[in-house]
């Protein structure tokens, strides 16, 4: 069992998705996503593996920049950041860049990216770890936080001398991978019918 606070991929305490392995399939159609994609994720599993705490510290320094992005980590009545919060979620966040890489995409996986989805969403948001924080991840940010996530991976892809056409390639499917995550995750946001 995973020691990561909230951790749940491949639990029963985690739903099934409504999205099918068959529409997934179709989603991976529409961004061009392959089995070469599958291959360079895991390449640059190798590379993230010991990497996780640097981008984390990346990342979290981008969202810590931009107020209207930590306001979802903050508490709903003052405002301020919750560092209770933003460290459990920290360690998940580290296990999902580790998930990315691995790109297992079966059942357990898409089960947990509705979980994920449903933990932005008013449905779930705060739940995990009992948080006093707002209600709701904008959809807004979520979506637009592809490409800074993304962007910001790709000087750490080439860090161990790999050529430069892997690590365009890395890139690539690092960017059709979460462009394939929160299209899931966005289930609980489109009205029903509509997904």
């Amino acid at each position: 069992m995973n020691s990561i606070p909230g951790y749940t991929h491949g639990t029963p305490v985690v739903s099934r998705s409504p999205v099918s392995l068959g529409d997934f399939e179709q989603m991976k159609a529409s961004v061009l996503f392959g089995e070469e994609d599958v291959k360079y994720l895991r390449m640059s599993h190798d590379i993230v593996k010991g990497r996780v705490e640097a981008i984390l510290d990346v990342w979290y320094g981008f969202v810590g920049s931009q107020p209207h992005l930590l306001a979802s980590f903050s508490g709903k009545t003052d405002g301020k950041p919750l560092g209770d919060y933003l460290t459990p979620v920290r360690k998940r966040f580290g296990q999902w860049i580790l998930d990315t890489a691995s790109a297992r995409y079966d059942q357990a996986w898409l089960d947990y990216q509705h979980e994920i989805g449903l933990r932005h969403h008013r449905v779930k948001k705060n739940k995990t770890d009992g948080a006093p924080s707002t209600d709701l991840v904008p959809f807004r940010n979520l979506f637009a936080l592809i490409f800074p996530v993304t962007f910001t991976l790709r000087p750490f892809l080439a860090e161990q001398g790999h050529s430069a056409e892997d690590v365009e390639k890395m890139y690539a499917a690092w960017v059709k991978s979460c462009l394939l995550q929160v299209t899931l995750w966005a289930h609980p946001y489109v009205k029903d019918g509509d997904f």
